[in-house]
């Protein structure tokens, strides 16, 4: 049972995740494999992107190369294939590794290698005003960029709804709801073990 895992910005996917994990779920963050292979690639992406992108320690400054290729359809998809084929073989080999029940947490599962062998898929959502503070209090960005980050998922949801794998649609209102969500997750589990 492959069970893919994915949300919009801050609606609280890493959240279910960790819940996931707790209930003996191996579970692959994707985004952080993108950022080993970040590391392993960064003399192509320097090359393409400037060595400007290159930190006193020699790692590609991630938040500059974020800015560079976000809403640059162009540069961004020169990313994606520069880091995509290297996270896919990566993402292969650990749903080899970790089958019969594994979990595949990614922020663009959609674009993963792992989203047509899904059995079941968690969408994770969370109403405007919960991401809108979380994102914030997270990441400590202008309300502007925050709203950006919001715009650019506008068509998030339907991109999910053609895969032949059942969907589960969790709505994360926070941790004031957070027993709520742990008995959610154990009625999603029923039947899987």
């Amino acid at each position: 049972m492959i069970i893919g895992l994915t949300g919009t910005y801050c609606a609280g996917k890493n959240h279910i995740a960790s819940m996931l994990e707790t209930r003996g779920f191996p579970v692959l963050d994707v985004d952080k494999l993108g950022y080993q292979v970040l590391e392993t690639e960064k003399e192509a992406i320097f090359a393409k992107f400037g060595q400007d992108l290159k930190k006193p320690d020699g790692s590609p400054d991630r938040r500059l190369l974020g800015k560079r290729v976000f809403g640059e359809p162009e540069k961004l998809a020169a990313l994606e294939d520069i880091v995509h084929p290297a996270v896919n073989k990566l993402t292969d080999e650990w749903i080899a590794a970790h089958t019969p029940h594994c979990v595949i947490n990614a922020a663009l599962l959609h674009r993963s290698s792992a989203f047509h062998k899904l059995d079941r898929l968690i969408l994770v959502t969370a109403p405007f005003l919960t991401r809108l503070f979380r994102a914030k209090r997270r990441d400590k960005l202008p309300w502007g960029a925050i709203l950006r980050r919001f715009a650019s998922q506008k068509d998030f949801t339907p991109q999910y709804l053609s895969i032949n794998a059942e969907i589960y649609k969790v709505e994360n209102f926070g941790f004031a709801n957070s027993s709520k969500l742990e008995r959610r997750i154990d009625n999603f589990l029923k039947g899987i073990k």
